[in-house]
């Protein structure tokens, strides 16, 4: 068998850093070496030759910026990442030349898909809005699968010529046609039970397409956490997005 690859979690008493420390351990390529948390010395991270990073918006930016200075890949999940921090975070790479990062919105392959059909169907319809739910736990909204879908949606439709997204509302004090990313109604429900599900509804004249995508289990983002370990290595400097790696960009 080869050399397994050393893996560090950030975040590993969190849901979806819980769920990777448990995926990492049973895969016979990888070797769990560190788990941290909120308030750990992060140190030389146990020797790991890649980190992945669950926390939360606040302290990602610090977390990844550790792992860089010390050459160390990074998978990251943690969502929040402004175009802002994207920058600093492309400054912080030019130091580590070698070292890669990669930032995925969402590691389930069903959701990836359903972002590249949507990145397709743009062009085609005069009107679209998506509606994004997860459990009420969640800090951040819109999610970043709905923020990143909706900025492809946004790009597509740009580069087809075609015009803003019909709306004659003129009257919405109490915020119900919910925010616009990148010119795209996005709708966020927080609901107990959920996990992460996403809907983009596209509508034209005498027609509807409607592209869904269900994360029942935390589970279901294990095998794109896995693949992003198993790769960044390979692609030094920033990626945004896991369907880069999977040749579905």
């Amino acid at each position: 068998m080869s050399e397994r690859i050393l893996v560090a979690v950030i975040g590993a008493t969190g849901r979806m850093g819980g769920e990777a420390a448990k995926a990492v351990e049973a895969a016979d390529d990888l070797q769990l070496v560190g788990r941290f948390d909120d308030g750990d010395d992060l140190g030389n991270l146990g020797g790991a030759q890649v980190a992945v990073e669950f926390t939360v918006p606040d302290a990602s930016p610090a977390n990844v910026a550790h792992c860089v200075a010390r050459g160390v890949h990074v998978v990251v999940g943690t969502t929040g990442w402004s175009d802002e921090r994207l920058e600093t975070l492309r400054t912080q790479l030019q130091e580590s030349s070698d070292t890669g990062v990669l930032i995925a919105p969402n590691f389930a392959i069903g959701a990836l898909l359903m972002m590249s059909f949507a990145q397709q169907a743009a062009k085609f319809y005069e009107s679209v809005e998506i509606v994004e739910t997860h459990h009420p736990d969640k800090v951040d909204a819109p999610s970043g699968t709905a923020a990143r879908t909706a900025d492809l949606i946004g790009t597509a439709r740009e580069d087809a010529g075609l015009d803003p997204v019909p709306d004659a509302t003129t009257s919405d004090p109490g915020g119900a046609r919910g925010a616009r990313v990148h010119g795209i109604p996005v709708h966020a429900m927080r609901l107990r039970g959920r996990v992460a599900h996403q809907e983009v509804s596209f509508g034209g004249v005498g027609e509807a397409l409607t592209i869904r995508h269900d994360s029942f289990d935390r589970v279901s983002f294990m095998p794109g956490v896995l693949t992003g370990v198993r790769k960044v290595a390979a692609h030094p400097g920033l990626t945004v997005g896991l369907e880069h790696f999977l040749g579905i960009d």
